[in-house]
């Protein structure tokens, strides 16, 4: 799999159902986060703008000096189908780089979500347009548009190292990085622990203690 940001032409529409991302996406952090030994959990401090949504996809990376977001336009304009844009902002509150025209544009390119180490603005129109995020917090001040950034190049985002077209997954619980290699028997092993899971949820409903269902002492 490769990186996020494309010099290609703009995708039709802003979804998808090529690749993994659904599945991951569906089996949620927590689970493959058990499964997955090269697992790299980001900060528990970026949390969604809005509960519910949880989405996947390749890191297309970018890292903006706080204060200006000309990278995130130059990176959104770049970016391929199914993406989640992934933003070094050096985990400043005092400006919101990205709010409902970035996001606009994210998904009219078929970006599937944005992390930012940052503040986020218009995050009521953000979520009435849909669009995943998770930030660090909110911000209204404004930025410039002078320093180009740097774009598919390894960044730094909540506290963890992230390689362009590593894979991101999002939800409520977390935000976690995979790498693409060895993806597919993460996956199996994720709906083998995802199936285990719901038979002993069945075993519970039909009145075994969780102590049973697990083997455990009393």
């Amino acid at each position: 799999m490769t990186g996020g940001v494309t010099d290609g032409r703009p995708p039709a529409g802003a979804d998808t159902d090529d690749g993994p991302w659904r599945t991951l996406a569906d089996l949620g952090t927590a689970t493959l986060g058990e499964v997955a030994p090269a697992v790299r959990i980001l900060d528990p401090g970026l949390r969604p703008i809005r509960p519910g949504q949880a989405f996947a996809g390749p890191a297309a990376t970018v890292r903006c000096p706080p204060g200006d977001n000309l990278a995130l336009h130059r990176a959104i304009a770049r970016l391929s189908r199914d993406a989640v844009l992934v933003v070094d902002y050096g985990g400043s509150l005092q400006t919101g780089p990205f709010g409902e025209i970035l996001a606009v544009a994210c998904q009219t390119r078929g970006g599937r979500g944005l992390v930012i180490d940052g503040a986020v603005r218009d995050t009521a129109a953000i979520v009435a347009l849909g669009f995943p995020v998770m930030a660090r917090g909110r911000a209204i001040p404004g930025t410039v548009k002078r320093d180009r950034g740097e774009l598919d190049e390894p960044v730094t985002v909540g506290g963890v190292p992230i390689r362009p077209g590593d894979l991101i997954v999002a939800d409520d619980d977390a935000v976690i990085a995979l790498p693409a290699d060895g993806i597919d028997a993460v996956i199996d092993r994720a709906q083998t622990r995802q199936a285990a899971e719901r038979d002993a949820l069945n075993q519970i409903r039909q009145g075994r203690t969780t102590l049973e269902v697990f083997g455990l002492t009393d």
